[in-house]
């Protein structure tokens, strides 16, 4: 059976003046109810969506009836300010002046009320405040800098309930790029609807979703990317949408959703809004200036100018408004192209634009004097769960304790799993990142392996194995750069989804790390392979298997190391400059350009610090370890200065005369360094091989750690 959205009837009763008579009856009833039915906790309420859409036809998630719930979202003389004179030097060194404590205000007195099954638009021109009007109803605003009060049903509500019942669709688009919209949106839904639901049903509200947002025809296409043709801009923009109300929210707050859009696709996207808040939604959204099409989908506009109301109204009262103001829209000129030109002019006279806010405020005191005392017929609790019984909010509440509001629909080990499967997903189609770092890892590989060709148990040798150990654990850790890109590609993503809990910091954290694995073991069994037997290097077969374990710690610690600067520098090529700094500072200290004991004392610290020692340090010992191996036999311990260059029968007398100095026999085989000797010489015997080991592990989680604090604190989305 088809949908039908919107009222039963343009008649409106006494006391309900926005209900048709057959819901302010259906409402009067319900709050007659006996005290008992109206007395349960939020949890409760919210309890009840298990059992609320098991009942609907062909597209059981998204059929509600038609009379809506009586929602209402009130806000009062909500005003914002940042500080206009910012400094980017420390307090210290910046001398206090007017302009440092100057306040700019984005957000002036500005009063309103959006009730569900419409849309209210904020309109205005750029930097007049739409977008932080947007953020302040949405909780993205600090309660502490935010003054004035927001109510939803005449209650206040916390930031934790906003979140379960609200999403934000922000100005771009978000979205993995190599997904297809149907992938896309089923993601969405394992992320926002419970566990308990079965996969069929979720796939059945996708498709149910995918046909509401129009998006048929492009279910199977990739999103797309500026290397990859996907979908179109309109169509992008009503998936990123699609993902933000998969749970069906009762509330649904947009940044200019149609910025960027032609106006046939604007047009279909506020359509699809249309429908959304006839279906029971309450739908808030900021818009430059919308066409006449756009304009007749509307219910609501709020017109701001330099953070002040200068109209708010039914768009049909826009010629009465502004033919009182002395400025009457011609009879065939767009009204908003009109009353925002109108607006831009005034703001270039001082005082002029102030006139037009009081002139608003004297027209909303004569029209509607009791607006602030309009309070609805249903308490918040009864209304969210009226809303939860028409199929709304399905956020898996029926798992929690019925004292709380869910905050998560799903357990933390389910969130990792569909984090590793879409991230396995996306990067599947998208080889050339993968590609890039393994080729550079095997022909690194091939170079070293043929430059340092089975070396031999000489002086030489011994000195080429130690250049050979150093850029070896060196190049595991320059191939980890790129991880950086990674992360900073998805933490707008990232930003979007754990703000409205689509899942937890640390799933994320713990899926990103496991899924690098798998890719981290391919890199270090082909660059071991390439080198170990190439180069010829001690210890057979186990030999070998703790050379590929400290390839794969040194991958390990340096992939994490630079996920957590990812998480910490936002900008691109910054990352970049900042991680092959700090590698060649790690490098520097490892212990092979200068000896541990040659170090100056205040700079031993970042000896221990440098990532670099420990898994070069590990693989010295584990090559140099037996003390029966001999480096240094006889006339080669001349090999190492200018003597070198006389004939053998020379540093053989040279031999006997200091066997009979030092007083023992020093002959053309007798062994006189051994490879304990060489560990010694080079400074590398203050940590075993195992205990580098576990502490080049024990770096990977560590700054696994460090990575989930960054996010912690680097993803806090509220303006200050």
């Amino acid at each position: 059976m088809p949908r039908s959205f919107g009222y039963d009837s343009l008649s409106v009763s006494s006391d309900m003046p926005f209900l048709g008579p057959r819901q302010a009856m259906d409402l009067q009833e319900f709050s007659r109810k006996p005290k008992r039915s109206t007395s349960h906790t939020l949890g409760e309420l919210l309890q009840r969506i298990g059992d609320s859409t098991t009942t609907s036809p062909t597209h059981p998630h998204l059929q509600h009836p038609s009379p809506s719930v009586p929602l209402l979202l009130s806000f009062d003389n909500l005003t914002y300010s940042v500080s206009a004179g910012r400094s980017f030097l420390p307090a210290c060194l910046t001398r206090r002046t007017s302009t440092n404590t100057e306040k700019k205000v984005l957000l002036n007195d500005i009063s309103g009320e959006a009730r569900d099954g419409e849309i209210m638009a904020v309109l205005g021109a750029s930097g007049s405040g739409k977008s932080t009007l947007i953020d302040a109803l949405a909780n993205r605003i600090a309660r502490e800098s935010l003054k004035g009060s927001i109510t939803l049903n005449g209650e206040a509500f916390e930031s934790k309930l906003l979140k379960v019942i609200s999403a934000y669709v922000m100005q771009d688009d978000l979205l993995f790029p190599m997904l297809t919209v149907e992938e896309t949106l089923m993601f969405s839904a394992e992320f926002r609807l419970p566990r308990t639901m079965p996969r069929s049903r979720k796939r059945s509200r996708v498709q149910a979703l995918i046909d509401q947002l129009g998006l048929r025809s492009a279910a199977n296409t990739i999103i797309g990317d500026e290397g990859r043709r996907g979908v179109s801009g309109g169509e992008r923009r009503r998936v990123s949408i699609g993902t933000d109300i998969i749970h069906d929210p009762i509330l649904l707050f947009l940044d200019e959703p149609t910025s960027g859009l032609d106006s046939t696709s604007a047009f279909m996207v506020v359509k699809v809004l249309q429908r959304i808040a006839q279906s029971g939604s309450i739908v808030i959204m900021s818009i430059h200036q919308p066409s006449y099409r756009i304009l007749k989908l509307l219910d609501r506009l709020i017109i701001l100018s330099r953070g002040q109301t200068v109209f708010s109204g039914l768009p049909a009262s826009l010629p009465l408004f502004f033919a009182e103001h002395g400025h009457p829209i011609p009879p065939h000129e767009d009204k908003t192209e009109f009353a925002l030109d109108h607006i831009r002019d005034l703001e270039a006279t001082p005082g002029a634009t102030e006139d037009l806010a009081s002139l608003n405020r004297t027209w909303q005191m004569r029209n509607n004097p009791n607006r602030i005392h309009q309070q609805q017929k249903l308490s918040l609790k009864d209304a969210i769960s009226a809303s939860i019984s028409m199929g709304k909010l399905v956020s898996g509440a029926s798992n929690m304790d019925s004292n709380s509001v869910p905050k998560y629909a799903n357990p933390f080990w389910k969130e990792m799993i569909v984090i590793a499967q879409r991230s396995f997903t996306n990067s599947r189609r998208a080889p050339e990142l993968f590609g890039a770092r393994f080729g550079a890892v095997i022909i690194t590989g091939l170079i070293l392996a043929t430059i340092f060709w089975k070396l031999d148990n000489t002086p030489k040798g011994v000195q080429e194995r130690l250049g050979f150990f150093s850029f070896a654990m060196s190049t595991t850790f320059y191939t980890c750069a790129e991880a950086i890109p990674v992360f900073l590609l998805q933490r707008y993503i990232f930003m979007r989804e754990t703000a409205y809990n689509a899942y937890r910091r640390w799933s994320y954290v713990i899926s990103h790390a496991i899924i690098s694995i798998p890719s981290l073991i391919v890199l270090s069994v082909a660059f071991a392979a390439t080198t170990y037997f190439a180069v010829g290097l001690a210890g057979g077969a186990s030999g070998f298997l703790f050379y590929l374990t400290f390839v794969f710690a040194s991958f390990w610690a340096g992939n994490s190391f630079v996920t957590f600067l990812s998480g910490i520098i936002f900008n691109l090529m910054m990352a970049y400059t900042v991680v092959v700094a700090i590698l060649a500072y790690f490098v520097l200290f490892s212990g092979f350009f200068i000896t541990r004991d040659r170090i100056p004392s205040y700079w031993l610290w970042f000896h221990y610090a440098s990532l670099v020692k420990y898994p070069y340090q590990g693989v010295m010992q584990n090559e140099f370890e037996d003390p029966l191996k001999c480096f240094v036999r006889g006339t080669q311990v001349f090999d190492g200065s200018p003597l070198r260059a006389l004939p053998e029968a020379v540093k053989l007398n040279l031999l006997k005369t200091m066997s009979k100095t030092l007083g023992m026999n020093i002959t053309r085989t007798t062994c006189l360094t051994t490879g304990s000797d060489i560990l010694k010489q080079t400074g590398v015997t203050d940590v075993d091989k195992w205990s580098c080991l576990w502490i080049t592990i024990a770096l990977g989680f560590f700054f696994r750690v460090l990575f989930y604090f960054a996010l912690l604190i680097g993803s806090k989305n509220k303006r200050r």
